[in-house]
C-alpha cells in the first residue's frame, strides 16, 4: 500500500556503542526518506563514536572502534543528518524508546536543537505489539484457537500456560530459527534445558538481571557505570562497589550471589 503522506516521512535505524541513551554514542545511521509524491532516498554514514563500543554491541552490528577511528564524527556529520531530516516525520522500530531518544541526545552534543515536538512519530513496534498481543490470553487464542475463560484467576492461567507451551511444542517441531549472529538451529524441542536457553534474553547471573554472565561464564554488571564491566574488575577497582549493593535495595538473592563472588576472590 502506497504511504498518505503529507510530509517526507524518514524510516531511520541506529546501531550504537551500546543501550545507554544518556551515554553510549552512534556509530551508524541508515535513513529511508519517503516522500509525498511517491519517490524515496536514502542515506547511510558510519560514525566514529570517540567512545568504547562495548563487547555486546560489537557482537551484534559487527563494528569495533579501529573500524570506525578514520570516520567524521557525529558533530562532523550533524549538519548533514539534520538537513536530510528537516520537515521529516520520523518512523523506526523500538524508535520511541530508544532511536529517537538516542539521535535527539547526539544532535544536543552536537550543539544542534532537533525538535521533535512537531514531528509525527511512529513506532512499527508499537504498532505490531499492540496489534498482535503478547498476552497469556492473546497466546491461548493464537496457539489453540480458542478463547481463555476466566482469565487472571491463577489456576486458569497457570492451566493454559500448560497448554500453551504443549501447543508451542507441537506447532514448533523441526521449525528452524536463525539469530542475530546467523546462527541457525532448532530450538523448541520437548527438552527443558533446551526451552530454558530459547526462552531467556540472557543468562542471568542473578535473577532480576542486574548481573548476567558473558559467553565465558565470567559475571558482567548489567546496569549503571559500570555496565559491560566484568563484576570481579570492579570489585577490584573501586572495593566500596561491593558495600554499597549490599547497603542498596537489592534482592537478597542478589546480595548472595554478589557475597558468593567476593569470596571466591579471596581465595
Amino acid at each position: 500500500m502506497e504511504l498518505n503522506l503529507k510530509r517526507p516521512l524518514a524510516f531511520f535505524d541506529l546501531e550504537a556503542t551500546g543501550l545507554n541513551i544518556a551515554k553510549d554514542r552512534i556509530v551508524e545511521i541508515s535513513i529511508l526518506k519517503v516522500n509525498p509524491n511517491g519517490s524515496n532516498e536514502s542515506k547511510t554514514w558510519l560514525i566514529n563514536p570517540d567512545y568504547p563500543i562495548t563487547a555486546e554491541a560489537s557482537e551484534i552490528h559487527g563494528y569495533t572502534n579501529d573500524d570506525l577511528k578514520d570516520k567524521p564524527t557525529f558533530k562532523q556529520l550533524a549538519k548533514d543528518i539534520s538537513r536530510f531530516l528537516d520537515n521529516c516525520d520520523l518512523a523506526g522500530y523500538n524508535a520511541l524508546r530508544y532511536d529517537i531518544p538516542m539521535l535527539v541526545e547526539e544532535f544536543l552534543r552536537a550543539d544542534i536543537d532537533f525538535e521533535v515536538t512537531n514531528r509525527k512519530l511512529i513506532d512499527v513496534q508499537n504498532i505490531f505489539m499492540k496489534m498482535e498481543q503478547r498476552t497469556l490470553k492473546a497466546a491461548y487464542k493464537f496457539y489453540l484457537q480458542k478463547n481463555l475463560e476466566n482469565a487472571h484467576a491463577a489456576e486458569a492461567d497457570t492451566m493454559a500456560t500448560y497448554e500453551v507451551l504443549t501447543a508451542q511444542l507441537d506447532k514448533y517441531k523441526e521449525t528452524e530459527f536463525t539469530d542475530r549472529k546467523g546462527n541457525t538451529s532448532i530450538p523448541v524441542k520437548n527438552d527443558m534445558e533446551a526451552l530454558a536457553a530459547f526462552s531467556s534474553h540472557h543468562r542471568n547471573a542473578d535473577l532480576i538481571g542486574q548481573f548476567i554472565f558473558n559467553e565465558e561464564g565470567k559475571e558482567v554488571v548489567n546496569f549503571g557505570k559500570h555496565k559491560g564491566k566484568l563484576l570481579e574488575d570492579v570489585f577490584s577497582s573501586e572495593p566500596s562497589y561491593y558495600n554499597w549493593i549490599m547497603k542498596a535495595d537489592f534482592p537478597l538473592y542478589t546480595k548472595k550471589m554478589i557475597t558468593r563472588i567476593k569470596f571466591r576472590m579471596a581465595k
